[in-house]
């Protein structure tokens, strides 16, 4: 109960806090055309509920056409200012909404799509138990492995969440969002 209400609040606050920014970047996105500048993608939730995650689009419309894929350093489908969005996360910054509607929560294992849960599965069958928490914006895996471009690598980032869904608490929760915080000023993203 309390970790909703701090969700909620942190949620709400940074929505508030960040609208300049969010109008702004909406703005740019649109003012560089093609497509939609919000990109919702279905994402397991907890339960292995899927649920909408609302994300700002970074790569040029269509990015998909076959089949999912993921995303890489270099990869020819972002457009310029999307790579700039992924280099600090600001894409991220609509999952507060998402927050808010109560699908995530601000720290909890990243959603996954079922394509690649299905194959993470596979190889670490204690994946699926990470679905027994809301997932989060941030997680103790992305702080501490950061973005993840292959199977192997979603495999080996969601042993620190399996870690997380061990030792779970408030206090690890603040130190992952301060983490987070120090991540986003580094731009380390993808």
């Amino acid at each position: 109960m309390i970790k909703r209400l701090i969700d909620y609040i942190l949620a709400l606050t940074g929505l508030v806090v960040s609208s300049p920014l969010l109008v702004y970047i909406a703005l740019r996105i649109r003012h560089e055309g093609g497509g939609s500048v919000f990109y919702m993608q279905e994402r397991l939730g907890r339960g292995g509920k899927p649920f909408r995650l609302i994300k700002f689009r970074t790569m040029i419309p269509n990015a998909e056409p076959l089949h999912p894929m993921l995303a890489s350093k270099d990869d020819k489908r972002m457009t310029p200012f999307g790579r700039k969005l992924r280099k600090y996360h600001f894409d991220e910054l609509p999952q507060l909404w998402n927050v808010l509607r109560g699908e995530m929560s601000m720290v909890g294992p990243r959603p996954e799509r079922d394509y690649f849960a299905r194959q993470i599965m596979q190889k670490l069958p204690d994946y699926k138990r990470l679905q027994t928490l809301k997932p989060g914006i941030t997680s103790l895996g992305m702080v501490r492995y950061g973005y993840a471009n292959s199977i192997d690598k979603m495999v080996e980032r969601a042993h620190y969440d399996l870690y997380y869904l061990k030792h779970k608490s408030l206090c690890l929760d603040l130190k992952i969002l301060l983490a987070t915080v120090w991540e986003v000023w580094k731009g380390r993203g993808v």
